[in-house]
C-alpha cells in the first residue's frame, strides 16, 4: 500500500505521512538544465556501446584527488543517497566531507534534519555541550530515526575531535529541514528579545505559546499533521508575526549584529514550521505536492542562508531526490537542488548515488507495527541504469558526467528505471535521466544496512 491509497488504514497513513513530512523523502532523480546540451542527452545511436566511454570517465572512489577538480569553485556540494540508511552511503559522505575539509576549505556538514536539531548538534560539535547519544536519541525520531546510526555517531565524534585539535578553524553541523522547531529555538529567540527589547517579551511569549512543542519530536509532528487546518493556520500566523517582531529590533553592529542575524534566522525557522503545517497532507495529491514543494524550497533557502550567514562552504547530505535537479515523482514537483541552483548558480554541485545490490533500513509499509526493518535487494532488472553501471568497472567509482565523452553522455542522458529508496519499502524504481539529474554520479556495487544504535 502507498500513502496515497485511500484504503490504507489511517494509522499506517499517519505514520508514513509523518515520516515523509518529517524527514526521509522517497524521491530520487533530478534536472540539470545547465549542464547538458539537448543534443548530448539523446538516445545512443544503433550499435553504440557506452561502456568504453563510461570506463574512461570512471574514477576509482578509493582516490578522491580527482574530486578536487570536479568540485572546483563550488561552495555547496550536495551528496545524495539511493537509500536512506545504508552504511556505504554514509561512510562515503563522511570520507568526502573530511577530504573537502582538508583540501577544499569546507567546514559545514548540513543534514536533512530540522534546523533546531542542527543547532543542538552544532553546540556539541563546537563546545561539547550535552551527551551525544542522548541528543541523537531525542532529535532523530520518526523518519529521522534513520539517522540514528553508528556512522553518524562516528561523524559527529570526529567533528568534535577535529574542533579540539583545530579551534582556529572549526567545523560545524547544521540542519535545514522545516518539519519541527525544538523548544530550544523558542528559548533562544525569547532570550534575545529579553536582552534587546524586554517590553516586547509579553507579546512574543503569547505568539509562541501554542507552537512551542511539548513532548517528543515524533509526538509533536504527528499531532501537527492532525490538527484542524484553521488551528494550524492561526498558529502559523502567530509565529509569522513573531518573526516580524524579531526583525523589527535594531540589529546593532559588530558582534551584536551577528547575534541578531542568528536570532532572526531562528525565528524564521520557527515560522517556516508553522507555514509547513498549513498544508493538509491528507486532503489530496495536489495538497501533498504543495507541501513537499514548500519543504524542498525551504530546505534550499536554509542551506543558502547558512552559507551566506557564515561564509562557510557546505557539504549537504540528503536523499538523491533532494540534492538533484529534476524530480521523477509528481508528489515532489521541484527539488531542493534545483532551488539551490537558482540561488547560487554554478556555486552548487550535486552528486547522486546508484548501487548494484545490497541491504538498507526502511519503514515497512506492510507492517505498521514495525517501525524500521532491514531489507535486501538483488541485482537491478534488465534495462535499468544499474544493469549497465555494474559492468563499467569493478569496485566503487565516480564519474563527472559534465566532462564525459559524448557517447557516455548520450547513454547517461536516457531515461531508465533506477532505484530510489527513501524512508519506506516496498517501492518501485523511478524512470531517471542521470545526466539531467546530477553533475557527478557515484556507483557502489554493494551496500549494507547502516548500523543502528
Amino acid at each position: 500500500m502507498t500513502i496515497s491509497d485511500p484504503t490504507t488504514p489511517r494509522r499506517t497513513v499517519l505514520r508514513t505521512a509523518s515520516a515523509v513530512a518529517v524527514g526521509g523523502l522517497v524521491a530520487a532523480a533530478p534536472d540539470t538544465a545547465a549542464a547538458v546540451p539537448p543534443a548530448a542527452a539523446g538516445p545512443p545511436g544503433p550499435g553504440t556501446d557506452p561502456l568504453p566511454a563510461l570506463r574512461r570517465a570512471a574514477r576509482p572512489l578509493a582516490d578522491l584527488r580527482p574530486l578536487e577538480d570536479m568540485v572546483g569553485a563550488a561552495a555547496i556540494v550536495g551528496l545524495g543517497e539511493a537509500t536512506h540508511s545504508s552504511r556505504e552511503f554514509f561512510r562515503t559522505k563522511n570520507r568526502v566531507f573530511r577530504y573537502l575539509v582538508e583540501h577544499r576549505g569546507f567546514t559545514t556538514f548540513m543534514l536533512e534534519t530540522p534546523w533546531s536539531s542542527g543547532v543542538r548538534l552544532n553546540a556539541y560539535v563546537l563546545r561539547g555541550e550535552g551527551d551525544l547519544r542522548q541528543i541523537m536519541e531525542e532529535e532523530f525520531q520518526s523518519s529521522y530515526l534513520l539517522w540514528r546510526t553508528q556512522e553518524y555517531l562516528d561523524l559527529l565524534r570526529w567533528m568534535r575531535q577535529y574542533n579540539l585539535r583545530r579551534p582556529d578553524r572549526p567545523v560545524r553541523f547544521a540542519g535545514n529541514d522545516c518539519s519541527y522547531a525544538g523548544p530550544g529555538l523558542f528559548d533562544t529567540v525569547t532570550a534575545h528579545i529579553a536582552g534587546r527589547r524586554p517590553e516586547l517579551l509579553p507579546r512574543l511569549r503569547t505568539l509562541y505559546a501554542a507552537s512551542r512543542p511539548v513532548g517528543t519530536l515524533r509526538e509533536w509532528t504527528e499531532l501537527s499533521l492532525t490538527r484542524p487546518i484553521p488551528e494550524r493556520t492561526a498558529m502559523a500566523a502567530e509565529v509569522a508575526e513573531a518573526l516580524e517582531l524579531v526583525e523589527s529590533v535594531p540589529a546593532g553592529t559588530g558582534a551584536a549584529a551577528r547575534e541578531h542575524a542568528w536570532a532572526v534566522q531562528h525565528a524564521r525557522a520557527i515560522a517556516q514550521v508553522g507555514e509547513f503545517y498549513t498544508h493538509d497532507y491528507f486532503a489530496s495529491a495536489e495538497a501533498r505536492a504543495d507541501m513537499m514543494l514548500y519543504r524542498d524550497r525551504i530546505m534550499a533557502e536554509n542551506t543558502v542562508r547558512w552559507h551566506r550567514l557564515t561564509g562557510e562552504k557546505v557539504l549537504l547530505s540528503a536523499h538523491n531526490g533532494h540534492v538533484g535537479y529534476e524530480s521523477a515523482r509528481p508528489e515532489y514537483p521541484r527539488l531542493q537542488g534545483a532551488f539551490i541552483r537558482d540561488l547560487v548558480g554554478s556555486a552548487y554541485l550535486c552528486a547522486g548515488f546508484t548501487f548494484g545490490r545490497g541491504s538498507f533500513n526502511a519503514m515497512d509499509l506492510d507492517d505498521p507495527a514495525e517501525p524500521i526493518r532491514r531489507f535486501s535487494v538483488g541485482p537491478a532488472g534488465p534495462g535499468s541504469n544499474e544493469e549497465t553501471l555494474e559492468r563499467v568497472r569493478p569496485g566503487n567509482y565516480y564519474i563527472d558526467m559534465r566532462t564525459a565523452a559524448p557517447s557516455a553522455r548520450r547513454w547517461l542522458g536516457r531515461t531508465r528505471p533506477t532505484r530510489s529508496i527513501g524512508n519506506s519499502w516496498p517501492d518501485e524504481p523511478l524512470d531517471t535521466d542521470l545526466l539531467s539529474s546530477y553533475d557527478v554520479l557515484i556507483h557502489l556495487p554493494r551496500i549494507t544496512a547502516a548500523d543502528r544504535i
